[in-house]
């Protein structure tokens, strides 16, 4: 849109901004890792030194600019990507409670009423990233981690009690290998699921386009969900879970169906296919662009500087006052 971004993050990222490369290797793919807060502390100090080169400062990182960036003059906010419902998070909000904070949806919201909300900014995925897909093919697809609160022991069984095949793409995080070991495993063994593994873009537009819908049957206070808007790019509807973000992202009945229990799902499930596919892409195409939401970004930046300008020269008037 016009604007000159620096990005701070990993040396293998891929970005049409100015990237200041933190490290060679992304946190996530390199096994060498042991201590990332280490990696994650050093990289605010090294952000902090370049503040004043910057009109905005935006974190995606949760908490950990609030101490060291409220110490300098940068406006600067962070967007909370995870669940706020953990009793420790509470106190931390309120003793930086002036400091800017953008959820991702208004659901996200609810464990922290007393923090800065500068607004609310649903994700968005470039309009080209995943192609539409006008029919759908012959199974149900399940896309997300193997946890406890992503449920696909419940996608299994929607689609045993549906009759359709169910192609399942989802990584195994080390935490979570027990439970895929003694709970998930026996289940992928049934002739009608088939495990993909992590798939990469490209596997990811071909399984959520050819299915007859997403299923998505959470078991947690979801903050946003963006397999969901993934699937309505490839006007692939999507049945979830009734749950955090859910019913703000959905559009019953357009876009997908929201339910509260197993038997609405597969009810839903089995009507997933009536839906206008084309509706579902115009939906995310209103509603879930990058565009859309570079411009809410970009809003809150112009409120901030606003009020930073107008802070700065409150703050030279009182300083002339002193020295007259």
């Amino acid at each position: 849109m016009g604007h000159e971004v620096t990005l701070f993050a990993s040396g293998d990222s891929v970005t049409s901004a100015r990237l200041a490369p933190m490290r060679d290797k992304a946190l996530r793919l390199d096994p060498t890792v042991v201590d990332w807060l280490a990696i994650y502390m050093r990289m605010m100090e090294l952000i902090y030194r370049r503040a004043d080169e910057f009109d905005v400062l935006h974190f995606h990182t949760d908490y950990f600019p609030l101490s060291l960036f409220s110490r300098q003059r940068t406006p600067f906010l962070t967007t909370l990507h995870g669940r706020l419902d953990i009793p420790d998070l509470a106190p931390l909000y309120r003793e930086f409670g002036d400091i800017p904070v953008v959820s991702i949806s208004d659901a996200q919201r609810v464990p922290l009423p007393h923090a800065r909300w500068a607004g609310t900014v649903y994700h968005g995925l470039p309009e080209d990233l995943l192609p539409f897909r006008e029919g759908p093919g012959d199974y149900l697809a399940f896309l997300g981690r193997i946890s406890p609160e992503k449920r696909v022991d419940r996608a299994i069984e929607i689609a045993r009690r549906v009759g359709l095949p169910i192609r399942i793409a989802a990584k195994i995080d080390p935490t979570d290998q027990q439970y895929f070991n003694e709970e998930i495993a026996p289940l992928f063994e049934q002739p009608f699921v088939e495990y993909l593994g992590e798939v990469d873009e490209a596997g990811k537009a071909d399984l959520l386009g050819g299915a007859v819908a997403l299923l998505f049957p959470i078991d947690w206070r979801e903050p946003f969900g963006l397999v969901m808007i993934e699937a309505m790019a490839c006007g692939t509807p999507v049945v979830a879970w009734r749950g955090g973000s859910v019913a703000e992202v959905i559009s019953d009945g357009v876009s997908g169906f929201v339910v509260e229990d197993l038997d609405a799902a597969v009810e839903a499930t089995m009507r997933a296919a009536t839906l206008d596919r084309r509706r579902c892409r115009e939906v995310f195409e209103a509603r879930f662009t990058a565009s859309r939401m570079a411009r809410d970004y970009l809003a809150i930046y112009e409120s901030l500087t606003s009020r930073t300008s107008s802070a700065r020269r409150h703050d030279l008037r009182i300083v002339a006052q002193q020295e007259a």
